[in-house]
């Protein structure tokens, strides 16, 4: 099952993509969700009862609640997510192009929240960087509140997964000498194009990952190529914080990103990047580039 955030004249809310038909969550209970993080937050038992009405609903004929995914607009599933775990070199072919030995523990960074932005819509290339990077990425969604003790409590607290390119100003990067400003700029966190439950990923270390920019193929991997597991990483980071349901985990990128390639490859106005994930879809941005103010530092 899939599970959505969509716009539908000007109202947005969680849904369900049953066959290429959106169930709005909100249709199927008295209580109103809010957002996807409340639907994410609800126990096993009261998710898969909602599934099931979900299912029978647009099986039977109804004019309520029912649109097709061609009549909504996708926003990002998780719109406002609490936090954006990042791992940075976590692909052993990423680490081979650096010329890297791969990490002995992860490499652990967060960007903000309000770097998220949804599918179609673009990245927007800020004033202060001409450096600005793609890296596709598999992104875990947590549905549980609370932290992982043991490895098999890791995957109880996944709820599914999503696309996510964590966008970079290579240029900041070596600036501040640390990622957050670089991996945060507004726009960089494109995700989407929905949430696939884990009941359809039993093994999320198993998929073809690829992104393309202006249809030239530019990274291709496999999540089998991961240094740290799912499990691994939720486990490792439970001991520092504690998880919400809506938290993203963005798993790290495989080799072939710009900055590395000869000559280097950055984004600029008018490119076009997709990511797509095997099991999961396609993720697909415009670029463009931010009107410059009068001044701007660097």
């Amino acid at each position: 099952m899939k599970l959505l955030t969509f716009r539908h004249n000007n109202q947005v809310g969680p849904g369900f993509l049953v066959g290429t038909t959106v169930v709005d969550a909100n249709i199927l209970t008295p209580h109103r969700y809010q957002s996807v993080n409340e639907v994410l937050g609800l126990s096993a038992e009261k998710l898969e009862r909602l599934i099931e009405k979900a299912i029978s609903y647009a099986e039977t004929p109804h004019t309520d609640g029912l649109y097709e995914l061609s009549e909504v607009t996708l926003e990002a599933p998780v719109p406002r997510p609490g936090k954006i775990v990042a791992v940075g070199l976590n692909y052993r072919d990423h680490a081979e192009e650096q010329g890297k030995e791969p990490p002995k523990t992860p490499m652990i960074f967060a960007k903000f929240p309000t770097a998220i932005t949804s599918p179609g819509k673009p990245i927007v290339l800020p004033p202060n960087s001409s450096q600005v990077d793609f890296e596709a990425e598999l992104c875990v969604v947590l549905g549980r509140t609370g932290r992982a003790k043991t490895l098999a409590e890791a995957m109880e607290m996944v709820a599914g997964y999503t696309i996510i390119n964590d966008v970079s100003a290579r240029d900041m990067q070596r600036q501040d000498k640390q990622y957050v400003r670089a991996k945060s700029c507004d726009t960089f966190a494109p995700c989407g194009p929905w949430i696939v439950l884990k009941d359809e990923i039993p093994d999320p270390h198993t998929l073809a990952i690829s992104l393309t920019l202006n249809g030239e193929l530019m990274q291709q991997s496999n999540t089998g190529n991961l240094i740290f597991s799912v499990p691994f990483l939720i486990h490792y980071l439970s001991q520092s914080m504690t998880f919400e349901a809506g938290d993203l985990i963005a798993t790290g990128t495989p080799g072939g990103v710009g900055v590395f390639r000869q000559p280097p490859v950055f984004l600029k106005s008018g490119d076009v990047v997709s990511i797509t994930i095997e099991g999961i879809g396609t993720l697909t941005n415009p670029v463009q580039a931010e009107e410059k103010p009068a001044e701007t530092y660097s």
